[in-house]
């Protein structure tokens, strides 16, 4: 009679899987498919499991990091089927929260952290020290790195097809001059494992185990800030999908709000010189 037919939270997975890169997600896809079994059916019944395996991981004193990685597998699934594919009729991967974790971890690297960060890895390693490098450079995930191909590079800028980003958007993120060359032979020769190794010796070179890679694409937004650009533009770069999830960042933005007064013209002379010194007096 018109009406879609009705599938399962496993198919639409699937059909996600074969159309789209996942890497970057396949630790939480394993276990979300264990836990939705295979007949839970896509909709409200999914919406619904979902919830439960949120309360259930947050009993078992799963961080809530993990557990919003496990949601946002659920979101992007019922996102998809209801955007792309029109198997839903109505949005439901809204009615998914996924509350920011309390035990939140920002490290940012400075510049000269950075350098030494580098200096600390061998020429050898190649394409992995080039992959560090431009994780801090342009904030791209390892998993976007490693996926580069020669048609994602062009006149200075990365441009990143939807299969390739965590939110299943497009995103283009300039280049700085004097790493262009870096992108001249893609795709990469490193591997994940490769990468995983040279990170290692790099951070215990420079006496800063507590590092992870995923601190360089911090870094990145705090350079950014650094560098004057607004939230929007941050949010842009990142890839994020609103500017609630940049307002994570919210306070490295802070230390340019002092210099806006001082950006404003004085309108101090269309005051008369009493109420001037009434006003000084008050505050």
């Amino acid at each position: 009679m018109g009406r879609q037919p009705r599938r399962t939270f496993l198919e639409a997975v699937e059909r996600w899987i074969d159309e789209y890169d996942v890497t970057s997600q396949i630790k939480a896809i394993k276990p979300v498919i264990a836990y939705m079994g295979e007949d839970v059916m896509l909709g409200m019944e999914t919406v619904d499991k979902a919830r439960r395996m949120a309360r259930d991981l947050a009993g078992q004193g799963r961080a809530q990091s993990t557990i919003n990685n496990h949601i946002q597998v659920v979101k992007r699934v019922l996102n998809l089927a209801y955007r792309e594919w029109e198997w839903l009729d109505r949005p439901l991967g809204d009615k998914l929260k996924k509350p920011n974790p309390k035990n939140e971890r920002h490290v940012y690297l400075t510049v000269g952290d950075l350098q030494r960060l580098l200096q600390a890895i061998p020429d050898t390693r190649g394409d992995d020290k080039k992959i560090i490098a431009l994780a801090a450079l342009t904030g791209l995930r390892q998993g976007e790195l490693l996926s580069l191909e020669p048609t994602n590079y062009h006149d200075g800028r990365i441009i990143l097809r939807p299969d390739q980003t965590k939110n299943g958007k497009a995103r283009v993120v300039p280049v700085p001059a004097d790493a262009q060359s870096w992108l001249s032979n893609l795709p990469f020769t490193s591997h994940k494992y490769t990468l995983r190794w040279t990170w290692d010796e790099a951070r215990k070179a420079i006496g800063r185990t507590d590092l992870r890679f995923h601190d360089l694409r911090h870094s990145y937004a705090s350079l950014l800030a650094q560098a004057g650009e607004n939230m929007t533009t941050v949010r842009d770069l990142l890839g994020h999908s609103s500017l609630l999830v940049t307002s994570r960042y919210s306070h490295i933005f802070d230390g340019g709000l002092d210099a806006v007064g001082s950006k404003l013209p004085s309108l101090n002379g269309a005051f008369g010189a009493a109420i001037c010194d009434q006003t000084a007096t008050k505050h």
